[in-house]
């Protein structure tokens, strides 16, 4: 198989990777448990088993709330209060703030790999003149991406994809920007 074939396979099977994991949470009534009344229901189960088994419960919610960003899966508002609720202020706040960065990287690097190089032609000169600047700013734009809460937090990571901005500056103004929100939703 010649690489741009490989290169073909290897984004399709990342766009099927996405889409299967987005169609098997919904199939699998995975927004049905995801709600207030079924986190009530089961509040004395949460805290038991959190007490119980704190390591573990720390690496599901981890892993969790990575998979929720990373496939941009609704109820991440929903994650972080309950996260806040089972680990309390400050574990849950830096269990959410790493959890959100990976998942949003990982977003970023899937986009990027998927879409970028054909959003980026289509978009032709007048793109690449917004890639520069967006680029060279890209710290203090995305800092403000992320401490603004009107822009979808998926939406950003995918956006940004498309331009030349590093992973490095990405993840960085990534955990900063969402400190303040973070904090917010885990004390609620």
């Amino acid at each position: 198989m010649r690489p741009a074939a490989r290169a073909r396979v290897a984004r399709l099977v990342v766009v099927l990777a996405f889409a299967g994991a987005i169609g098997a949470f919904f199939a699998l009534g995975g927004h049905r448990y995801l709600t207030l009344d079924t986190i009530k229901r089961h509040r004395d189960l949460l805290l038991a088993f959190t007490e119980a088994h704190y390591v573990q419960a720390l690496a599901i919610a981890f892993v969790a709330y990575t998979a929720a960003v990373a496939f941009s899966i609704p109820g991440a508002v929903l994650l972080s209060l309950v996260v806040g609720f089972v680990f309390g202020r400050w574990a849950g706040t830096l269990l959410v703030l790493f959890a959100a960065t990976l998942g949003a990287a990982l977003l970023f690097l899937a986009a990027r790999y998927v879409f970028a190089d054909a959003a980026r032609r289509r978009l032709g000169p007048a793109g690449r003149r917004i890639n520069e600047g967006f680029t060279r700013n890209a710290w203090s734009y995305l800092l403000f991406l992320r401490l603004v809460p009107a822009f979808p937090f998926f939406l950003v990571n995918i956006a940004v994809a498309f331009s030349s901005v590093p992973l490095s500056t990405f993840v960085a103004a990534t955990f900063v920007g969402i400190i303040p929100g973070t904090f917010v939703f885990v004390n609620l």
